[in-house]
């Protein structure tokens, strides 16, 4: 009688056909429409900038494995992934070697001296965002206006900068912001587009709707408590800035967020708590970047509170 043929390892004895490329891929997939978009809306900028961006982020990758001595895994499409998701953070007239400044570094010191992908405590891609933030501040605040509008309505400033004012409905129309129509990071592009976005990487199963769901609906709260009830706030705070490419692409990322669903309601509340206190309260006008990355550092001692019981386990002695 033939053997049957047994193979004895260690766990894990479940295999699953989804590898790092095929998730960045989806990632990647997701991310397309918001970038043609920003194409569209600023042309020859956003195309510099999105390229100087994902060179620096790949090129990083492969000097620093190759000095590290380790496999080169650029293939993998993850530092593409951070690469793009850093020129969404940055304006189309940023200087295409300042976004590549930003990706190198998102690779280089935010990713690869942290041991690599998986073992980053905070996101690569909003480190580098604030790197260039604080030593570029000028030209990472110089908004371009969309070739869509009128030279006679220029407006430098985006629209939560007018967000203490009264009339801050009337100098951005809402469906401008849920189109995209209105200056800004590339990654503001349109609101509509990253939630298409967003919805494809749930049916993917690349994320859950718990994170995004959770930090849109307390910047929602907020928003409306913040501003003395005004219920046309509401959609200003969700739809402007980038709290949509937050919610769905930044505040997911597996290495960064926690992994059990009470852990990212907490996660996800203190993102959007974060974000709203910073938009209406704080000196910057933008709070989405700052409040992630903040609460990536506060993931480790969120999964410490709420991790599952293990069953089985010996009773500590009681002295």
């Amino acid at each position: 009688m033939e053997k049957p043929n047994l193979t004895i390892a260690s766990s894990p004895h479940i295999r699953s056909s989804e590898s790092v490329q095929s998730v960045m891929r989806d990632v990647l997939i997701a991310l397309a429409p918001a970038a043609i978009a920003s194409i569209y809306f600023f042309r020859t900028g956003a195309i510099i900038n999105i390229i100087s961006s994902i060179v620096g982020a790949v090129l990083a990758e492969y000097l620093m494995q190759k000095i590290l001595k380790k496999p080169i895994t650029i293939n993998d499409l993850s530092a593409v992934v951070t690469g793009l998701l850093l020129a969404f953070n940055v304006p189309a007239s940023a200087p295409w070697w300042m976004t590549f400044v930003g990706g190198f570094f998102a690779i280089a010191v935010a990713k690869q001296l942290f041991g690599g992908l998986g073992m980053n405590f905070m996101n690569p891609a909003l480190v580098a965002r604030a790197l260039l933030l604080a030593s570029w501040p000028v030209q990472m605040t110089a908004w371009t206006l969309p070739i869509t509008k009128s030279v006679d309505i220029v407006s430098t400033s985006t629209p939560l900068a007018f967000i203490k004012q009264s009339d801050v409905v009337q100098r951005t129309g809402i469906m401008d912001m849920f189109l995209g129509n209105i200056p800004g990071s590339l990654g503001e592009t349109s609101a509509l587009l990253l939630i298409l976005g967003g919805i494809y990487l749930i049916y993917r199963g690349v994320i859950t709707y718990v994170i995004p769901a959770v930090y849109i609906l307390t910047v929602a709260i907020l928003a409306y408590a913040f501003s003395g009830f005004d219920s046309s706030m509401i959609m200003y705070n969700v739809f402007g800035g980038g709290l949509m490419l937050g919610a769905f692409f930044m505040a997911t990322d597996y290495a960064t967020s926690p992994l059990t669903v009470k852990g990212q309601i907490i996660y996800a509340f203190g993102c959007g708590l974060l974000t709203s206190v910073i938009r209406y309260f704080g000196g910057y006008p933008e709070g989405v970047s700052y409040s992630i990355l903040l609460m990536n550092v506060c993931t480790p001692l969120i999964e410490r509170q709420v991790r599952p019981r293990v069953f089985g386990e010996v009773k500590k002695n009681e002295k």
